[in-house]
């Protein structure tokens, strides 16, 4: 499926342009926070090296290995997911973001995949099957595993990508992507201030638990005392009175947005969703095929839903992951002149 419409050169390099100043922003931004207080910013500013690590290994491998660049990263994520001493079910592991991240890449490399065999490329006719073949069993295996998140999301991915060639015009549904991140992110915020209208129904309770609520209530307390800088990275624990509690030994809010917001204030959580609107706009601009860029959308948007409930984002594996895929579905491919069409 192609676009209609060629992104300029011009508009690539803003976006690059644009990918390196906020994720500067971000490690300046946490220097900023922790500035005369007892704060550790080295995981955010490790957070970010591992995004740009990432995003760089992943432009390099898409241009060179399209196809087996993106199927050797689901393959690494899922290993890494199966043999995580967190194990798929661990609220606080990141399982479920491994697994969702390999769902995309894999489906990523299949639609990267030739369709039928041709001299230029000697690729066996099996391959793409195959390749869905391989996603379908990580949705599985979540699902074996135990892990509810985990296999929502990787069946969400894979449907959403077996579907990802019907839109003509990529732009609606990277829209719908960033309306859904921002779905989740209110409703995160609105149980965290306790003003989500008529209150939390008791599933919803059941299912978030009391334990990650009260973690949310800690967190939107302590963004409340300074909502400029916050509290400093890394203080959550600290200063939570429910992190001390017995049910709650990682100190870490259970969300990524208010995990900002308690650590950097408010401009930590702007700059948070900078970084997501970079990614959704560099696949907007990205030569690759539309399935390619609306299945590493999805992907990175149930990544999104997936850190607003836990802790995915505190994990370096996951922000490489997540930077790793959105380079790969930005990249350039060498076959591809200088004036080719995505």
């Amino acid at each position: 499926m192609r676009d209609h419409g060629r992104p300029a050169d011009g508009w690539a390099s803003a976006s690059d342009i644009a990918g390196v100043l906020i994720l500067a922003g971000c490690a300046v931004w946490a220097l900023i926070a922790a500035m005369g207080r007892p704060a550790r910013p080295e995981g955010v500013l490790l957070a970010v090296l591992a995004v740009a690590a990432g995003y760089a290994c992943g432009r390099i491998a898409g241009s060179l290995l399209p196809v087996a660049g993106a199927a050797a990263a689901g393959l690494a994520g899922f290993g890494l997911a199966c043999t995580s001493p967190y194990g798929l079910t661990g609220h606080a592991g990141p399982g479920a973001a491994q697994l969702t991240l390999a769902t995309g890449a894999v489906c990523c490399a299949a639609w990267a995949a030739p369709r039928v065999l041709r001299a230029t490329r000697p690729a066996p006719w099996i391959l793409r099957p195959a390749l869905w073949l391989l996603a379908a069993a990580i949705t599985l295996t979540a699902a074996l595993g135990g892990s509810a998140v985990g296999s929502v999301a990787s069946g969400a991915v894979l449907v959403c990508s077996l579907l990802a060639a019907r839109p003509r015009r990529r732009l609606p549904a990277l829209a719908a992507c960033a309306l859904i991140a921002a779905v989740a992110v209110g409703g995160t915020w609105a149980v965290a201030k306790g003003s989500v209208p008529g209150g939390l129904s008791p599933a919803l309770s059941v299912h978030l638990t009391e334990h990650r609520i009260r973690l949310w209530q800690d967190a939107a307390r302590i963004e409340e005392t300074d909502p400029l800088r916050g509290a400093g990275p890394d203080r959550f624990g600290e200063l939570s009175p429910a992190v001390a509690q017995p049910l709650g030994p990682e100190a870490k809010p259970h969300s990524a947005p208010l995990q900002q917001a308690a650590g950097q204030g408010l401009p930590g959580v702007a700059l948070l969703g900078a970084a997501f609107g970079w990614m959704l706009h560099a696949l907007w601009r990205s030569p690759r095929a539309t399935p390619v860029v609306l299945t590493a959308a999805v992907t990175l948007t149930a990544l999104a839903v997936e850190s607003c409930l836990g802790n995915a984002l505190s994990f370096a594996q996951i922000t490489a992951g997540a930077g790793l895929l959105a380079g790969l579905a930005t990249a350039r491919r060498l076959d591809d002149g200088p004036g080719a069409a995505p």
